[in-house]
């Protein structure tokens, strides 16, 4: 009898019955002289006692400026410890905390606070060439729900900085926060991070105190951390790898997190893991890559690494073999998600072969259902049958954000996440992803879609018709192509069309290649052929190299 391509996570581990602020507390309590999180480029190191206190500071900092429970608090910022305490601070006073990509700009931060509903916004006053405090002083006066902005730093008049937010707590006393925290259910609502559509703008998926602190947890257990752990955490805080994958796999298990750098770089990693003895490295796969071939990578010492993640995007064999032999990283793992479930689904065991390592995305994690379906009938493929990828249990998101039509979509009446990605499952249940139903680009571990930057080139005088598609890239896995037909008797330079963009969609978001066309290929029924346009590209650009590229 041929097995159906269905699987399900049992386990001796139970799920976790708390809200983030009430497992906080608890290993608090165990471990509160152990090193919670050390900022390197900030010089700041909080032992859990010295960053519980700086998060019931802030937390009541929050109820001071009448923040209510289930209001939305957006934090724009790169990697910091007030983005650590901020995380923490609002799932204790019970605010829904919205994650901002801090390479967002007045387009993409606009309609994400919008859409929230955020009355409450914490921000860096910049990043990299960016004035963060000018772009919310333009966009301030078309949200009439952004009452207040508090800047990690220097702030205007018309602002408050995080001093201002901590002085604020002495107003309210310990006795609000508890009876805050005695209100919240552990199925509350506490995060929305927004992930694009290949429909229109971004969708907010909506995760629990269940969902996040649970997925963490379980990612924890699964690396083996225990408190003498120490992480070095290049990956940014505002997606799930940092928020969940990191901040809350190793809060759960009272062990360390190092912060190398404000924003990736290979050198302040490769220095973390030997001045701080780290156990434990995260990355996408360009991040290990540029480890890897860093001028200075074999004058630092690297043999206190164990364990660690490379997910976000595909991960090349050879990668993942090097990161084995050469980092020490005998125990790295790959893992696979989606934001919408919180977000990891399948997980590299530590003591897998390196074979299966590094060809799969490992097995289903606990408590955790998987099958792959036909995408045209939804019947339950075979073993070794390639389908769609849907995902079941409490990892899965509560909604899409004030968008139920998005939801339903997404999650079909008995609960499963259809993910569009198409995978196989081996007869041993491990999975191969082998390819996406939907157009989604993914560049150096960020999910980019196509639609939303088509939308917003159709808004350049000069172009008629676009469409964006991924095309292999050696460095990143994936680039941003975009094939252009302009309005007749105009014309355009590449450079003049990536200047159009610049400061108004996300650095990463921006065509690298432009190819201007007077016709795309179509079926017989008008439909855009997107994969001849890859095939074409791939050729023209010479790209047969990356495109043959192997990748887990």
């Amino acid at each position: 009898m041929t097995h159906q391509s269905y699987v399900h996570g049992a386990s001796n581990t139970p799920l976790l019955g708390d809200t983030i602020g009430a497992y906080f507390d608890r290993i608090t309590a165990q471990h509160g002289t152990n090193e919670a999180i050390v900022s390197l480029h900030q010089g700041v190191r909080y032992t859990y006692d010295q960053l519980h206190a700086e998060v019931e500071h802030a937390a009541r900092g929050l109820l001071a400026l009448g923040v209510a429970k289930g209001d939305r608090v957006g934090i724009w910022s790169s990697n910091n410890v007030e983005w650590v305490v901020t995380q923490y601070a609002t799932a204790k006073m019970g605010a829904i905390l919205v994650n901002i990509n801090p390479a967002y700009r007045t387009h993409e931060l606009k309609y994400v606070l919008d859409q929230s509903g955020v009355s409450l916004l914490i921000a860096a006053p910049s990043f990299r060439n960016t004035d963060y405090t000018e772009i919310i002083q333009e966009i301030r006066p078309e949200l009439p729900d952004l009452r207040e902005v508090v800047i990690l730093g220097e702030a205007p008049a018309e602002m408050l900085s995080w001093a201002d937010l901590l002085k604020g707590a002495e107003a309210v006393p310990v006795d609000d926060l508890r009876k805050r925290e005695a209100t919240l259910e552990f199925d509350d609502p506490i995060n929305i991070q927004y992930t694009s559509g290949t429909t229109g703008f971004a969708k907010g998926a909506t995760l629990s105190h269940h969902n996040i602190l649970n997925n963490g947890f379980l990612v924890g257990d699964r690396l083996r951390i225990t408190p003498r752990d120490r992480l070095c955490l290049p990956v940014p805080f505002y997606h799930c790898f940092g928020m969940v994958l990191g901040n809350l796999a190793f809060m759960t298990h009272g062990a360390t997190v190092i912060s190398p750098s404000e924003t990736f770089d290979a050198l302040a990693c490769l220095q973390a893991v030997q001045t701080e003895s780290c156990t434990a490295l995260y990355g996408v796969p360009t991040m290990f890559i540029a480890v890897l071939e860093h001028t200075d990578f074999g004058s630092y010492r690297l043999d206190t690494l164990r364990t660690g993640i490379m997910a976000g995007a595909s991960c090349p064999v050879e990668v993942m073999r090097k990161v084995i032999g050469q980092m020490h990283m005998r125990e790295v793992t790959i893992a696979y998600g989606m934001t919408e479930t919180s977000p990891v689904s399948f997980q590299s065991e530590v003591d897998d072969d390196i074979d299966v390592r590094v060809s799969t995305v490992g097995s289903i994690h606990p408590h955790v259902e998987c099958k792959i379906v036909d995408p045209e009938t939804g019947q339950v493929c075979p073993r070794d049958t390639p389908g769609e990828l849907c995902t079941r249990g409490y990892l899965v998101m509560l909604e899409y954000w004030n968008n139920p039509e998005a939801t339903e979509e997404a999650i079909d009446r008995a609960g499963w996440m259809h993910t569009g990605d198409l995978a196989v499952m081996r007869e041993d249940g491990y999975v191969n992803i082998v390819g996406r139903i939907k157009d989604m680009i993914i560049r150096g571990g960020e999910n980019i879609y196509p639609r939303e930057i088509e939308e917003f080139l159709y808004g350049h005088p000069k172009i008629a018709e676009v469409q964006v598609i991924g095309v292999p890239d050696m460095k990143y896995g994936e680039a941003v192509c975009a094939w252009v037909q302009l309005k007749e008797g105009t014309t355009a330079t590449v450079e003049e069309i990536q200047e159009h963009c610049r400061g108004k969609i996300a650095t990463y978001k921006i065509p690298y290649y432009i190819r201007f066309t007077d016709q795309f290929p179509m079926t017989v029924t008008g439909k855009i052929q997107k994969f001849k346009m890859r095939e074409t590209s791939i050729s023209e650009l010479g790209l047969d190299e990356a495109a043959k590229m192997k990748m887990a």
